[in-house]
């Protein structure tokens, strides 16, 4: 049952330190499995301290532990070394403090370390941290990159030295960290978010040296992989040697041997890329040569052409060829004349040879009553009937002393209006159109 306090009946400060004490000693015995983040063997005690830490959570115990049973540990027990203790929790009541009382320690082996790294591997790369769609390519000339690495470290001055003895200009951000330990995960997380943050780090570098298993452990760390998963910045992986493959090198987007391999990865060599230049530019130079050889070659063969060679010929034949086609032209259109006029000519002898004027023009007139109508028969007039005569030169007026017989078609009407013309003109009656 919960304890009844209240203002006015507090409990003091040892009734629930004692509470507090047999709660946790309710727990009982536990198994619990930790790194050891700091080990004190203090000279003339009995007990050893030790401060337990999780490796992925940044949660520690302290852990007391007999000297009897922290000596017969083999192989011995290390600042850095995973370990199951079998221990007790106890509330140490005047000072308020919980620890563990350990009974027994046992250093966690290789071959379960290994198991422990090849089933997170298998989780992790269930969630595709490991997949090479994530993977980024490198920049080919970065600016500024990024390292994280031990302090006055050989893999720091390998990487140093090979980068700049391949491109002299690159820059770097040096960010030293523990690279063995307890406390080197967090402390690599911590530098790679700080790279991660800077706009001028165009990649970042963690490199260390070889080393055991044990060594190397801290670049396996579950958090320090999902650190490395998060980053915007491409990372490369230069641990160990070519032998060692902790889980960093798979979640990077680059993995490189060793920290003098990554060196080369990470910018390119003057040298090399000098010699790529030149022989580009050579390539160029040929390529442009021969393009011009041959064109060359084929201006000359144009310019080798007769039509080229003496274009006033073709010139002049198209000339004779145009003075000849005019030549016909006007020749054609001559004759169409020609037989136009001809036509014409023909056509206005026939229009003349019709005409009335014409049939005047011989000596013939054309009697006609006042109403305009051609008197064709002497029976048609009658005598005294003053009649119009049309000749080729004019035309005046007649009159009819006597109508003929109408049975003398042929002369009399001829002869009478012939008489009637003379007598008419005769006497001056008759007058000139």
């Amino acid at each position: 049952m919960a304890l009844q306090t209240s203002p006015e009946s507090p409990a003091p400060v040892r009734q629930i330190a004692n509470l507090i004490g047999q709660w946790i000693g309710r727990l009982g015995a536990v198994w619990v499995e930790g790194q050891v983040a700091q080990l004190t063997r203090r000279p003339g005690t009995s007990t050893v301290f030790l401060t337990l830490r999780d490796p992925v959570a940044d949660i520690s115990v302290q852990v007391t532990c007999p000297r009897r049973v922290f000596d017969i540990v083999d192989p011995p027990v290390v600042e850095g070394a995973r370990v199951l203790v079998h221990a007790r929790p106890a509330y140490y009541a005047p000072r308020g403090t919980l620890s563990l009382a350990a009974s027994d320690i046992r250093p966690v082996g290789l071959g379960d370390l290994l198991a422990r790294i090849e089933r997170r591997k298998r989780l992790l790369a269930a969630e595709g941290l490991f997949a090479r769609e994530r993977k980024r390519p490198l920049p080919f000339l970065p600016t500024r990159i990024g390292l994280v690495c031990g302090r006055n470290s050989a893999a720091e001055h390998d990487v140093l030295e090979n980068t700049r003895r391949r491109w002299a200009a690159v820059k770097f951000r040096v960010e030293n960290v523990a690279v063995q330990g307890p406390q080197s995960a967090g402390q690599v997380m911590e530098a790679l978010r700080r790279l991660d943050a800077d706009a001028t780090v165009d990649v970042i570098v963690v490199a260390r040296g070889g080393g055991s298993v044990e060594d190397l452990l801290p670049f396996s760390d579950e958090g320090l992989i999902r650190a490395v998963a998060e980053c915007r910045t491409p990372v490369v992986s230069a641990i160990g040697h070519e032998q060692d493959s902790p889980l960093l090198d798979l979640v990077a987007d680059v993995r490189a041997s060793t920290p003098t391999d990554a060196a080369r990865r990470i910018v390119p060599d003057v040298g090399e890329e000098t010699a790529r230049v030149d022989a580009l530019r050579g390539r160029a130079r040929q390529l442009f040569g021969a393009w011009l050889d041959r064109e060359l070659t084929g201006l000359h063969t144009l310019r080798a052409r007769s039509a080229l060679g003496d274009p006033d010929r073709d010139l002049g034949r198209r000339a004779e060829q145009i003075v000849a086609l005019r030549a016909r032209a006007d020749r054609c259109v001559g004759q169409l004349l020609d037989r136009a006029d001809d036509n014409l000519h023909h056509q206005l002898a026939r229009v003349r040879a019709l005409s009335p004027k014409a049939t005047l023009d011989r000596g013939y007139a054309v009697v006609q009553k006042a109403d305009g109508h051609a008197v064709r028969d002497p029976a048609e007039v009658s005598g005294g009937e003053l009649l119009a005569a049309r000749v080729a030169a004019g035309q005046f007026s007649v009159r009819v002393e006597d109508a003929g017989d109408a049975s003398d078609t042929t002369s009399g009407s001829s002869a009478g209006a012939d008489t009637a013309a003379k007598s008419e003109s005769a006497r001056a009656t008759g007058t000139r159109r």
